[in-house]
This record gives C-alpha cells, structure tokens and sequence, in this order.
C-alpha cells in the first residue's frame, strides 16, 4: 500500500512541476485513446476507399500533374494511331471526414493512430513487464548472494549489453519468427462499441480482435532486462547491510523471504521509475522493428511510416502524422518517468532510458 509520505512527496512535485502535469496528460489521452478506440474511431483502421486515397490533413491541399488522355467532345483523340496524351493538374483539397489525410490506400489516417496506439501501448507494458520480471529476479539475486553467483549473472548482463539493440532485436524475430496473439475486443464483441456507434450515425464494422505481437514483446523484454537488472542489483548491494535484514537473517528466515519482505519492497522505487522509461524506449524499439517489417502488426505506428516512405514528396503526412503520435507520447512518458524520480527518489540517475 502506498504511504501517505509518498502520496504527500508525489503531490508536492506535481503542484510544483507544470511540465509532469504534461506528461500526465498525455499519457492519460494516449492510453484513453487505446481503450476506447472502437468508440471514438471514425472509421476501421482497415477500410479504404482508393477515392479519397492521399487525401492531405485540414488546412493543406496538394496539387499533381498527371497525364490523362486527350478528349475532345466526349471522344478520344487519337493521332497516327496513338492515343493523344496532355498534362493535367489536379488539385485536392482537404476534408473535414479525414482530418489527419488519408494513406496511399484512402484509409483514414486518424483512425490508424488511434488503433495504433493500442499496439505501442500493450507492447510498451506487457513488454516492460517481462524485462522488469526477469531483470529484477537476475539483479536481486546477484546483489543479495554476490560472490560467484554475481559475476555469473552480471557478466551475462554484460555480454547482453555487447549488442546493440536494434541489430539483437532483429535477430531474435528472425529466429522466432512473427508470432501474433489475437485478442477478442471486449467492447466490438460483446455489442456495446457497435450499438455506440449506430446511435451515433458512424459505421459499425470495426475489428473484433486486438492483434498482439508476441514475438515482438519477448524480443523487447530480452533486449531490456538488462537495466532492470543492474538497478536491482545495486539496490540488492545496499540493502543487504542494512540491520533489519541481517536481523531476519538471524531469526532463521529463509533467503526467499528475506528478498520478497525486505529487499524487494525497499528497492522497488527506482525499479518502478525505471518502468515508466523504459515503456517509451519499448515503444521506439516496437515502431523501430515495425518500420523496418519485423513486427507482423499491420496496424502500427512504425508501420505505418514504413508505408509511406514512397510518398514523402506528395504526401508527406502519410509518415509525419503517425511519427507525431510516437513522439508525443515517449515525452509525455519520459515527462511522467521525470517527475516519479524527483518525487520518490531524487537521487537516481537516469539509466537505459531515452
């Protein structure tokens, strides 16, 4: 349970620090946002309508020189025999039902960002989540037994630390492959988001399944231990000395609950700060691995600038509008990450973060 000291320490910094009250912001809009997307997406992340395809953002307009056949009174001209060709511009306007644009394929690029957000998000936490599991168990164990037990798991920590992540990353995908765990979504499913939006008069064939890159989120969590590790090993190291654990050492309390009821609940501030870095530095990897195809997400944010590489000169908001949204919500998490170390423990030193 959290204390009251803590909830006081939390307060005072937010009342003091206009920039965490950003973060937090963010991060409430961008995790509402991946909750309730059947809800507020105008449209399927899928559905495409190749008429509207690069449709520019509100407030833009794009003009295109094609070349179109040459008519005359509704006929073709044709000359010696080759159909008669001119320059056209063509001019497209923005629209209030696509305000971010529209892809290549005339899908709503909003509604893409929304859908993807749910991906960055479950991959950021189930992904932390694994990293903290494993990295936290390595770095208590070598800190509270030292000796041989700690150059052993240590110096593995090391090696990991060798690779570069991106280049470990895709490695281990190509290994394992694109595993893909399809969730039911709870709110398609069972009516309530499809009823939602026929009351409202928006379109009701919204995907029924979360799709979950498993491979991607025991990648991440293999290449992002490591940190996790070394901080708990550190917090292990100082912890041990202290008198209340040698006390229930002395009382004959195993090693394992020595660990779970002392070491662990003293040394979980700077692991939970740690966490909420390291969700941003997860979802840079996961829009990494997903630009570069190694995801096996079709509705992410790295995906989705990968698709629109082919349309920088004419259709710039194609890769701009999602790489905003990864942007916004690594500060708005590092601003929150921020504002818990100052709060809890201002004497930690950023590690692994962004």
């Amino acid at each position: 349970m959290i204390s009251e000291r803590t909830i006081r320490n939390l307060r005072r910094e937010l009342n003091r620090s206009f920039l965490a009250k950003i973060g937090i912001a963010v991060v409430v809009l961008i995790v509402a946002m991946a909750i309730f997307a059947p809800f507020i997406s105008p449209y399927s992340p899928g559905q495409q309508n190749l008429e509207n395809a690069r449709q520019p953002p509100l407030g833009f307009s794009t003009k295109e020189t094609k070349e179109v056949t040459k008519m005359d009174n509704g006929s073709v001209v044709i000359e010696d025999g080759q159909v008669v060709t001119e320059t056209q511009t063509v001019y497209t306007n923005a629209s209030v039902a696509h305000p971010l644009g529209t892809d290549g394929n005339g899908r709503d690029i909003l509604s893409r960002i929304i859908y993807g957000a749910r991906t960055s998000i479950l991959v950021g936490l189930f992904g932390t989540s694994l990293a903290a599991l494993i990295g936290v168990l390595v770095g208590l164990s070598a800190g509270f037994y030292r000796g041989r037990v700690d150059d052993l798991l240590m110096r593995g920590a090391d090696i990991m630390l060798a690779f570069p992540s991106l280049v470990l990353a895709i490695a281990l995908v190509g290994v394992w492959g694109q595993a893909q765990a399809p969730i039911p979504d709870p709110f398609v499913v069972s009516g309530i988001a499809p009823a939602f939006r026929s009351a409202i008069g928006l379109s009701t064939g919204m995907p029924d399944t979360i799709v979950l890159p498993g491979t991607v989120i025991v990648v991440v969590a293999l290449v992002n231990w490591v940190w996790f590790a070394r901080v708990a090993r550190g917090e292990a190291l100082s912890i041990r000395e202290e008198e209340y654990v040698k006390a229930a050492r002395a009382l004959g309390a195993s090693d394992g609950r020595t660990v779970l009821r002392h070491v662990l609940p003293n040394a979980i501030t700077p692991i939970l700060v740690l966490a909420t870095i390291q969700v941003a530095a997860i979802i840079l990897l996961e829009s990494a691995l997903s630009f570069l195809g190694f995801s096996g997400a079709d509705v992410s944010w790295g995906f989705d600038i990968a698709l629109g590489r082919q349309y920088q000169s004419t259709a710039w908001w194609i890769s701009t509008m999602p790489g905003l949204a990864i942007v916004v919500t690594v500060i708005g998490l590092n601003l929150v990450g921020d504002w818990l170390r100052d709060a809890l423990d201002p004497g930690i030193e950023g590690e692994g973060g962004v």
